[in-house]
């Protein structure tokens, strides 16, 4: 299953950038697909806000991202940091 159709996870990953980035918001009030960066960005992230995310990102799913680039084009909205953590999956 995609991350992105998983309700549960992305749940989880709004949940992670609301207590990181210490935002005054519940996790239904984020969209799946509002850009989570930028001037159309609902919250406001700012690269500080990536870096602590990253961080997060790393020490709950063992993932690194260093490229400040490749972090942006992960984290455009909930659901391409969903993707980009919990690809295809094949059932054998």
């Amino acid at each position: 299953m995609q991350g992105s159709q998983d309700a549960e996870f992305k749940r989880r990953l709004k949940t992670l950038i609301i207590q990181e980035c210490d935002k005054d918001v519940a996790a239904e009030d984020i969209a799946d697909d509002v850009p989570l960066f930028g001037d159309d960005s609902e919250l406001e992230l700012d690269s500080l806000d990536g870096l602590q995310i990253s961080m997060a990102l790393q020490k709950e799913f063992g993932v690194r991202i260093a490229d400040p680039k490749e972090m942006r084009r992960i984290m455009i909205s909930v659901n391409s940091l969903a993707d980009y953590l919990q690809p295809d999956r094949i059932d054998e």
